[in-house]
């Protein structure tokens, strides 16, 4: 076990992300919950992870899926109660594994008590904790559009007013320029803290320092004093780990956020190489074929550019990512392999690895009609389309390939109906390959993608270089080789990926031919060339 005690304990750690909606049902509600959670903590301990990251678990209406937050210290009663949680979390310290929660902090639910309040009157104590500006009631103050699409300001009659929300109109963005709504977010904190989490992820955090009137939603002038003083309120009276979720961090932002002082944040989530496959100038939904040479330059970039001086968050999945192994892998007939190099890629890595529920399983997308989807981002999304004359078929396309339900099928678990997840009706349709993918059957199986997973980390919790290690490309312009070097304290990394269903012509360098293979995710080497898919990780003794 790690010892959590000491400042960057979570430096030699991998964290686990699961969406407890879809991860394991104990009551036949068809919704995952706590207690399931903690049915399945042997078999994360298994796995080797040292942090569970919950998607949120609070009160809320799910509008949104739990980041809609009614009440940040009350767990809503579809996942259980406050005493559901405080078993799990002692239940996994029992097993050396900690639980991160996830808060949103930019908006609340116009259900949360402040928000009640604050729609009552402009006299109301309460009616500055949120973001209001003048207007009539067919004239909002400008014409800022809401990520989830409409305009982002709610006309509320009461008091003759708009609301300013980045998201659904039921998710008030939060006033972070009263001090009062920053004591009340880190009182709330400290008894999270208290009641034993090891860590938080902070959902949209670039985005709480907006300014609307100057249409700044992300980074805005007074984030990073936020940030500190959050910190220095917070965090800093513990042993924790931190994450932010920033689309608009650069690297320069992401020293300030990851900073060795730990006057921020451990570091950010960045997804600049999310954002690859992107058609130019589109949005999510306009497909594009990766450049993997891009992919390449733009991981050598944070690995380099954050070395000594701030620290990575390494992750291809998450809640609101298609399944990687659909979207740069081979879900067919190499979706073996092609999972066990996306995982070689990213854990031989500096900085901690995120595991996705499922990732370590190959899980991939699915097909779904468009009655069956839930993600309100995809309705919406949908019908926007639909009304603006795009053809279904390239509406359809676009949903199998990128929408958030991708990721939040039921968990996996076995053979039997739903895959294990319920014995009742899941709130989301199972993706029917469970019966060939499946945690029972590649726990069962040493050469699984699962075991493999399991080695990775092992590896990381074996040798510092995998940690701490500095980070040198290779063969920068090859179109379908990832190849690069780990080096510390006399030891050396050979990271080799050969991306695609193509064999590459090439050799191992010369002076790395005797050194030791770590992990291969083929059971043999063909000197002078890689197979499809194929990765390893070399391990050689170098001179001082």
């Amino acid at each position: 076990m790690l010892d959590k005690t000491q400042k960057n304990w979570w430096q030699s750690a991998v964290a686990y992300q699961i969406y407890p909606k879809s991860f394991q049902d104990t009551t036949g509600s068809g919704t995952g919950d706590l207690q399931g959670i903690i049915r399945r903590l042997d078999y994360l301990q298994t796995l080797g992870v040292d942090v569970l990251w919950l998607s949120p678990v609070f009160a809320s209406p799910q509008v949104d899926n739990g980041y809609d937050i009614s009440d940040y210290q009350a767990i809503d009663p579809m996942y259980g109660s406050l005493e559901d949680m405080r078993a799990l979390i002692a239940a996994g310290k029992e097993r050396g594994v900690g639980i991160m929660l996830d808060l949103v902090l930019n908006h609340s639910s116009d259900q949360h008590r402040w928000f009640r309040e604050a729609r009552k009157s402009r006299d109301n104590p309460f009616h500055d904790y949120y973001v209001w500006r003048d207007g009539a009631e067919d004239r909002p103050p400008n014409d800022m559009r809401a990520c989830f699409g409409g305009s982002a300001w709610t006309w509320v009659p009461q008091v003759g007013q708009y609301y300013f929300h980045q998201f659904a109109p039921q998710q008030p963005d939060l006033n972070w320029e009263n001090p009062r709504v920053r004591r009340e977010i880190y009182d709330m904190i400290l008894w999270w803290m208290d009641q034993g989490v090891e860590g938080f992820r902070l959902d949209v955090i670039d985005q709480i320092a907006k300014e609307p009137d100057r249409f700044i939603t992300g980074n805005g002038p007074r984030l990073h004093e936020f940030l500190r003083e959050l910190s220095a309120e917070t965090f800093q009276k513990g042993c924790l780990v931190t994450v932010g979720e920033a689309w608009g961090a650069d690297l320069e932002r992401a020293k300030l956020y990851s900073a060795p002082d730990g006057s921020e944040l451990s570091m950010v989530f960045q997804f600049e190489h999310i954002n690859l496959d992107h058609q130019p100038g589109g949005e999510k939904w306009d497909l594009a074929p990766l450049d993997f040479k891009a992919l390449k330059k733009c991981l050598a970039k944070w690995q380099t550019g954050l070395h000594g001086c701030g620290w990575n968050s390494l992750f291809l999945n998450n809640h609101d990512l298609p399944r990687t192994v659909s979207r740069w892998g081979d879900d067919g007939a190499c979706r073996v392999v092609s999972a066990k190099l996306l995982a070689t890629m990213l854990h031989g890595m500096e900085g901690m690895p995120y595991i996705y529920q499922g990732e370590e399983l190959g899980m991939t997308n699915i097909s779904l009609p468009i009655g069956e989807y839930r993600d309100l981002e995809s309705l919406n999304m949908y019908e926007e389309r639909k009304a603006a004359g795009c053809p279904e078929a390239e509406i359809m396309a676009s949903l199998y390939a990128r929408s958030r339900d991708n990721a939040r099928t039921p968990m996996q678990w076995d053979t039997s109906a739903h895959g294990g997840f319920t014995e009742g009706t899941p709130w989301l349709t199972e993706n029917p390959n469970y019966r060939e993918i499946n945690a029972a059957d590649q726990v069962a199986d040493p050469d699984s993608v699962f075991h493999y997973y399991r080695r990775l980390i092992a590896l990381r919790k074996t040798y510092p270089v995998f940690v701490h290690g500095d980070f040198t490309l290779l063969e920068p312009d090859h179109p379908n080789l990832f190849v690069y070097r780990r080096r510390l304290d006399g030891q050396a990394l050979l990271v080799i990926c050969n991306y695609g269903g193509g064999e590459t012509a090439w050799s191992v360098p010369e002076d790395w031919t005797h050194a030791r293979c770590l992990i291969a995710n083929y059971p043999d080497q063909i000197p002078g060339r890689l197979r499809p898919w194929e990765a390893r990780i070399l391990l050689r003794e170098e001179k001082e």
